[in-house]
């Protein structure tokens, strides 16, 4: 499955934070490096869909790019 992940620098908590937009609002985390926001947010995902598929949850549908 390809998920969105969207790396935001945050000026209030001088860190970049990465957000999960298919899976909600709650769904984020944070790096001091890009990469390492990237990498924390890999594994939140990994961890969302491990959790869903333990409980027989519905995955929400990846966002595609639309491209005119």
């Amino acid at each position: 499955m390809k998920y969105s992940i969207l790396i935001q620098w945050s000026e209030t908590d001088s860190v970049y934070v990465a957000s999960l937009p298919e899976w909600g609002k709650y769904a984020r985390t944070h790096g001091e490096t890009y990469e390492e926001a990237l990498e924390n947010a890999k594994e939140v995902l990994e961890d969302l869909i491990y959790g869903y598929e333990q409980t027989g949850k519905t995955m929400p549908e990846p966002q595609m790019l639309q491209v005119a």
